[in-house]
């Protein structure tokens, strides 16, 4: 019942909220000549902070409506190419002239560990310049109703085969962070049957591929408290009246507890400095404040029997590196990778994959000739710095459009073609 209460308990603060907005409007009215004392600037930040500290945060937009092309400012349109009850493929379809060479597709496949894909905004729009870019929006498990089935590790490395196979050949991947295991499983089946739509290149950065290699505190606990730790205190079912109600979950609110536990003191001192800025009238800086808290407190519920497996094959097991990984009791074999280019990418104080655990991946995918595998290792960025930020742009992004750039499918090595088996569905 602790979902429900949780519920309960925000239905019941809406009142609260209500009247702490009116406050806030009220005490920061130009027209009001006290929002310009520091009386009355103090009261209209503290009903603020009441009202997004206790607020449900939504789904966030990226809007991305421009991109720079050629040195020249090109229109950004986002579409919906592919659908499926827990996953939409949103491309960004740039406003290119008539008769410009096509740049390459790339599938970002964002994590599902809790925040949207709208998390990687600023990697989408690295990227933008040099890709036709796509990117996987998983859908919050509450809404899924539940006739619409289970979802599953399993599941999940099937869509990523069925993107595939809709972008068509000569595609370049990236996963950032949790895909990272799953997105070279499915490359890895793919090559194993003879899969005439695998990807050209495999970016792989900040990922688990390897927890035993410098584990960080969030792969200590995994191995620490076993599956039936999380199955037991973690799982819970989705309240009504959400569409999901019934459906087994990891609700969002948990895990956001989990991230911010992480780093409690520095949220506190965040919004402690929120107040201030917004009491010395320090626009700017309240803003940023703002806009990273919005995407920050935005989470979504994964469906349970995904969070459980996932847990269970990359943090207890580590399947992948002991060669004891299966799909729907198909063993999944790096080795047999030979024709896809692979670039893994790490931060240097990356405190949720840790150094060597992304690396790992070109010990299993031993039969991708030399040239055509690299790894980089950015200096001075965490996890988030590996994505996103001013090193991510300056730094990581050239050498991604680079390695991209020099394999396609000319770059291929000849392999017997094989039956080719088409994921569910």
């Amino acid at each position: 019942m602790f979902y429900q209460l949780y519920e309960l308990n925000h239905a019941a603060l809406q009142p609260a909220r209500l009247y702490a907005d009116a406050v806030r409007l009220f005490y920061s009215n130009p027209l009001n000549p006290i929002s310009h004392t520091p009386f009355g600037r103090s009261v209209a930040a503290t009903a603020e902070l009441f009202e997004r500290t206790t607020r449900r945060y939504g789904k966030p937009q990226f809007g991305l409506d421009k991109t720079v092309v050629d040195w020249k400012s090109v229109g950004v349109t986002e579409k919906t190419v592919w659908s499926k009850p827990f996953c939409k493929l949103t491309r960004f379809e740039r406003a290119l002239p008539a008769g410009r060479k096509p740049d390459p597709k790339l599938l970002i496949v964002a994590p599902m560990s809790g925040h949207y894909a709208t998390l990687l905004r600023g990697t989408v729009e690295a990227m933008l310049p040099y890709a036709d870019v796509h990117i996987t929006d998983w859908v919050d498990a509450r809404v899924v109703p539940a006739a619409q089935g289970s979802f599953d590790l399993d599941d999940y490395i099937d869509y990523v085969i069925e993107m595939f196979h809709a972008l068509g050949p000569d595609t370049h991947v990236m996963a950032v962070c949790q895909p990272s295991v799953p997105v070279l499983a499915a490359v890895a089946l793919m090559e194993k049957r003879g899969d005439p739509f695998v990807p050209s290149t495999m970016t792989l950065m900040g990922g688990p591929v390897d927890t035993r290699r410098n584990p960080t505190a969030v792969n200590l606990l995994a191995k620490e408290k076993g599956i039936d730790w999380f199955r037991d205190n973690v799982i819970m079912q989705a309240p009504w009246p959400v569409p999901g109600f019934g459906r087994a979950v990891y609700p969002g609110f948990l895990q956001l507890s989990g991230f911010m536990s992480m780093n409690l003191d520095r949220h506190i001192i965040a919004h402690k400095d929120f107040f201030m800025h917004l009491v010395k009238h320090d626009g700017d800086s309240a803003e940023k404040h703002r806009d990273f808290y919005d995407e920050y407190l935005a989470v979504m519920d994964l469906t349970a029997e995904f969070y459980l497996q996932t847990v269970n094959t990359v943090f207890v097991r580590h399947a992948l590196p002991k060669g004891e990984m299966t799909h729907r009791g198909e063993p999944v074999d790096p080795k047999a990778i030979r024709n896809v280019a692979l670039l893994t990418i790490e931060g240097e104080n990356d405190d949720i994959s840790g150094l060597g655990q992304t690396q790992a991946a070109h010990d299993l995918c031993v039969n991708i000739p030399a040239d055509r595998k690299a790894h980089y290792m950015q200096p001075a960025v965490g996890h988030y710095g590996v994505f996103n930020g001013s090193r991510f742009r300056s730094e990581i992004v050239p050498r991604i459009a680079d390695f991209i750039s020099s394999y396609g499918r000319q770059h291929r090595v000849s392999v017997k073609p094989k039956l080719v088996r088409s994921a569910k569905n």
